[in-house]
């Protein structure tokens, strides 16, 4: 069977996920939700030249929610487990978790029946992947291994396809079920002694459009403009920042989009008294920061899927179709995240998160190497790793530089420089921008496991912060 299609039935020795829905709620005493995430994996992986291992894995976790009535509103209590579930027991564990829980703040009815745009046939069996999906990338693998050993380079990575099925019941009826299908293919490049690497990399939804030997072509350019080393001290500099690591930066930015936590005062989206930055611009630039679950290349789950609450997303909400998102209009804060309860509460649009991410300038152009050609003296960096929150009030991140950072004088790349660690926020950093080119589809080198949809455009800062030289490399 082909990768990604769906069959009735499911996993081998496992009971239908739809049938397991249909126990939990038949065995729940009151209102519920009933999550099945079945999950099949096929990976390779490289190293030192020959591949070292690759194979194949099949997951199923099973989430029942239980409402129940209590002074003050509705408790919510969350049972989950692994497996080959008893469906009677973990109905009931729900169930003592709901009992021995106070009333839930971001209650509200569970969400009634309804089509939600783009969910599929709910009795059809969990996607499969095999390695068959990456027929291709082990077909290139061998001549970019023949051709790394004969001119002393050492290649590393690994290639990954994962197709996710959910699948969701509630007492109110709703049936939905959604299978996401995610790729991803890293490539790293050494010199023999491992004082010159660089590191390409891809997201993709099914391989079709993505090739080792694309990737090797990068990484060879690279690994030849590391050829030349330049010692730089720390300090601030122009800087090309090409996709994949903007999708990083901007993936921070999203993640701090609560709007509780932003009225709460703990969010560079605080303002005074309780409010919001909702309408103030970030940009001079009229960027747009997007989300929608049919993005062309980018498409995924149409509804909510909440196996907990949390300060912007609710269990409640579970199955709540899902609309086209803009954060970011016109480089002004359009929207912040908010589940329904809270969207009731601060006068706001219902906005769960969803899961891709689009940068744009509208009208801009060129790529990467456009950006380069019109330098006169600056960095182009590879990709941000080790990125770690410094504080939430200004989103002020640090992390490294890795695998490759260059110098550019009058438009060329002129040699590789050492790593620095950076200090910078993504909300200060998109005020500061002075060009942008094309979006392309990016995979973050630190984020892009959780967040692989995502499509960004090279970037052009005049003042990056390298706060210190790293000796990583």
């Amino acid at each position: 069977m082909s990768p990604g299609a769906g069959r009735r039935g499911g996993a081998p020795g496992l009971p239908p996920a739809h049938d397991v829905i249909d126990q939990a709620l038949e065995a729940a005493s009151g209102e519920s939700v009933v999550i099945v995430e079945e999950s099949s994996e096929a990976e390779v992986r490289f190293a030192n030249n020959t591949t070292t291992t690759n194979g194949l894995r099949r997951d199923r976790r099973v989430t029942v929610i239980s409402f129940r009535e209590t002074d003050g509103g509705v408790a919510a209590g969350i049972g989950r487990r692994g497996g080959n579930v008893d469906v009677a027991d973990l109905v009931a564990a729900s169930e003592r978790d709901a009992a021995g829980s106070p009333a839930a703040e971001d209650a509200e009815p569970l969400v009634e029946p309804g089509v939600a745009p783009g969910s599929e046939p709910f009795d059809h069996g969990p996607a499969e992947t095999d390695l068959s999906v990456l027929r291709e990338v082990l077909a290139g693998l061998g001549g970019a291994f023949a051709r790394a050993e004969s001119a002393g380079r050492v290649l590393a990575g690994f290639a990954q396809h994962t197709i996710e099925t959910v699948y969701l019941g509630t007492s109110t009826g709703v049936r939905r079920r959604h299978a996401q299908p995610t790729g991803a293919l890293h490539l790293v490049g050494r010199s023999e002694d491992g004082s010159n690497s660089a590191w390409v990399g891809a997201g993709t939804a099914d391989f079709s459009d993505v090739t080792i030997d694309q990737l090797e072509a990068r990484l060879v350019d690279r690994l030849a403009w590391g050829a030349r080393r330049v010692e730089l001290d720390a300090g601030r500099y122009e800087v090309v920042v090409p996709p994949d690591a903007v999708a990083d930066l901007m993936v921070g930015l999203v993640g701090s989009a609560s709007g509780q936590e932003a009225e709460d005062g703990r969010t560079v989206f605080s303002a005074p008294g309780g409010r919001t930055k909702l309408g103030e611009a970030l940009s001079s630039l009229p960027f747009q920061l997007r989300s929608d679950p049919a993005e062309p290349g980018l498409t995924c789950s149409p509804f909510v899927v909440a196996p907990a609450s949390s300060a912007d997303s609710s269990v409640f909400d579970n199955g709540l179709p899902l609309s086209p998102t803009r954060w970011v209009d016109g480089g002004r804060l359009a929207r912040l995240r908010y589940h329904r309860a809270g969207a009731a509460r601060s006068g706001q649009a219902v906005t769960p998160a969803i899961d891709n991410l689009v940068l744009e300038l509208p009208g801009a152009a060129g790529s990467v190497e456009d950006l380069v050609a019109t330098t006169e003296r600056g960095l182009l960096l590879t990709c941000l790793w080790y990125i770690r929150e410094v504080d939430p009030a200004t989103l002020l991140l640090t992390g490294l530089t890795r695998d490759g950072v260059y110098l550019v004088e009058d438009g060329a790349v002129v040699g590789a420089v050492n790593n620095f660690r950076f200090n910078e926020s993504p909300v200060d950093l998109l005020g500061r921008v002075t060009e942008a080119g094309a979006t392309v589809r990016a995979l973050g080198r630190e984020f892009g496991e959780w967040a692989n949809r995502t499509a960004m455009p090279p970037v052009r800062v005049p003042d990056f912060n390298m706060s210190s030289v790293s000796p990583a490399s």
